[in-house]
């Protein structure tokens, strides 16, 4: 009899998982079939051998088909590998184990101290928080910097544009920031940096010190997807904090990059460009990673600094 309920119980699950074929290749897309995703979704590209693996997200859904942005690259894979849909989603670890380290926007260690043993889970795509739960900006933000605190003073949970060419000391700006902040914990996105410019800083800009820091970085030769959620990943790192009641300095380098990984992303899919080649969905991305920022009633605030070059 044990037997038979056993019996009875496996043939009304599923045990084999349901997995999509690849169907085209390009320079920037995949093209596959077999599943029905939704825009979003997280996606593991397996080659048949098994000794290639890759994450991507589903950017476009056709009628028979579907579209997908690889995380990293795609060389070596081939027509009739599998697509297997995540069941886990876009969800990253987060935790005080996070501070003093550098890692990518998946939270994997890329500074050689080990893997990160942080437990809890948040997402990386959010809603901003309710415009009628949102704090009065009343208090001050001392941000270390004379000549912004005395002249140009931020309040806590505000949001902050710095404007300016390549070359003429924004990084500079960002160290005395950080190092001279009131802020218990500071989150810093480098997005699109040249990979020499993130020791750089983290050496000259900040001697060295990474306390009460995080540092998330998406460098110019990771894929347009990993420099888009490199950003989105550094916010839900500083949100994780601010909900335990905490103030949270953000800043974000930059944004200019960021807005240039969507429009590799939008082209890529057929959006048509306009002012300086960027697509309507850069317009409608922007407003939702930095509206995440601010202060919250009940809980801390997100003081954010985002950097603009050109």
């Amino acid at each position: 009899m044990p037997l038979q309920r056993l019996r009875h119980k496996l043939q009304e699950k599923s045990l084999s998982p349901m997995f999509g074929t690849i169907t085209k290749i390009s320079s920037t897309t995949i093209e596959a079939c077999g599943l029905r995703p939704s825009i979003g979704d997280i996606v593991n590209l397996v080659s048949l051998d098994g000794k290639k693996s890759e994450l991507g997200m589903v950017t476009e859904v056709d009628r028979n088909a579907f579209f997908i942005s690889p995380f990293g690259f795609i060389e070596g894979f081939k027509i009739g590998d599998k697509v297997f849909i995540s069941e886990q989603g876009m969800m990253i670890p987060v935790g005080e184990e996070l501070l003093g380290r550098v890692v990518d926007p998946f939270i994997r260690p890329k500074d050689g101290k080990g893997t990160i043993g942080a437990s809890a889970q948040a997402p990386i795509m959010k809603a901003p928080m309710d415009a009628m739960k949102r704090g009065l900006i009343t208090e001050p933000f001392r941000v270390g910097v004379k000549t912004i605190d005395g002249l140009l003073t931020c309040g806590k949970g505000q949001k902050m544009g710095i404007f300016a060419g390549s070359g003429v000391g924004k990084s500079t700006l960002m160290g005395m920031i950080v190092r001279g902040s009131e802020a218990p914990i500071k989150v810093v996105a480098l997005i699109g940096e040249r990979g020499r410019e993130v020791p750089e800083f983290i050496e000259k800009n900040l001697g060295g010190n990474l306390e009460n820091t995080v540092i998330i970085v998406a460098t110019s030769d990771d894929s347009p997807l990993m420099r888009k959620y490199g950003a989105f990943s550094a916010m839900s790192v500083a949100e994780y904090f601010k909900n335990q009641g905490r103030d949270v300095l953000f800043m974000m380098d930059s944004v200019t990059r960021f807005a240039m990984a969507q429009r590799e992303i939008g082209l890529a899919l057929g959006e048509p460009p306009t002012s300086k080649g960027y697509p309507p969905s850069v317009l409608a991305l922007l407003p939702q990673l930095m509206e995440r920022a601010g202060k919250e009633e009940g809980k801390g605030s997100i003081t954010a600094f985002f950097y603009r070059f050109g």
